[in-house]
């Protein structure tokens, strides 16, 4: 896949329009087109907070939180809970204006979208995977939805420094109400997001209904 590069203010200005297509790429995630009609996503929907592990700790104050890390890109996934040890390669947009998604393969890797912060940075940066692959069976999300909140995420980066991140959330909402500006808007420190699809596998090659989303902060940069 071709990966988008911009600059920084490059990717502020196009942040705006892109993230319609970003939501509406999401319903080709994990073969998840949806039989419902298009519609605009919006920040509604169910959300079921993650319940906390036992023993966990949870996200940091503001006051003891780290500062955001110098720019790298990602390049490989561990979450340690649910068994995830993953590459993870560069998605950009497709020429319709979608965002790409890591191809229906064996082992497929997730994908990072370059046209968010690396993991690290100050924002928020996404990460997407299969929760299916077709004929080749489960995904490497596919047990995203059973994270808990402060639950840990390492993300090792290009310059070999490995960013830690803290769940804060776990959120279950229907593709037609996905809250873009949750996901993909401007926060004040750094932040982590892990998207795949979820609900109940709609017969007849459907795919999926819903998006699972997983909302973490850092909490260590090193």
């Amino acid at each position: 896949m071709t990966a988008v590069r911009q600059g920084a203010a490059g990717r502020r200005n196009r942040r705006g329009g892109a993230l319609c297509a970003l939501a509406a790429g999401l319903a080709l995630l994990c073969g998840c087109q949806s039989t419902a009609p298009a519609q605009t996503p919006s920040d509604g929907g169910s959300v079921t907070p993650a319940a906390t592990a036992p023993g966990a700790g949870g996200t940091p104050s503001a006051a003891n939180a780290p500062g955001p890390m110098a720019r790298s890109v990602p390049s490989r996934l561990r979450i340690p809970s649910i068994g995830v040890d993953t590459p993870v390669m560069a998605l950009g947009l497709a020429s319709d204006g979608q965002v790409q998604v890591p191809p229906i393969a064996k082992d497929a890797p997730a994908g990072w979208y370059d046209g968010s912060p690396t993991p690290g940075q100050l924002g928020p940066s996404v990460l997407l995977g299969h929760v299916t692959v077709g004929a080749y069976g489960d995904g490497v999300f596919l047990h995203l939805d059973r994270m808990r909140a402060g639950e840990t995420i390492a993300v090792t980066r290009a310059d070999g420094s490995v960013a830690t991140f803290s769940v804060d959330r776990v959120q279950t909402v229907a593709k037609s109400r996905f809250p873009t500006s949750s996901v993909y808007g401007n926060v004040d420190h750094p932040e982590l997001r892990l998207i795949t699809c979820g609900g109940t596998r709609i017969s007849g090659g459907g795919g999926y209904p819903d998006n699972v989303i997983v909302y973490a902060s850092l909490v260590s940069g090193a």
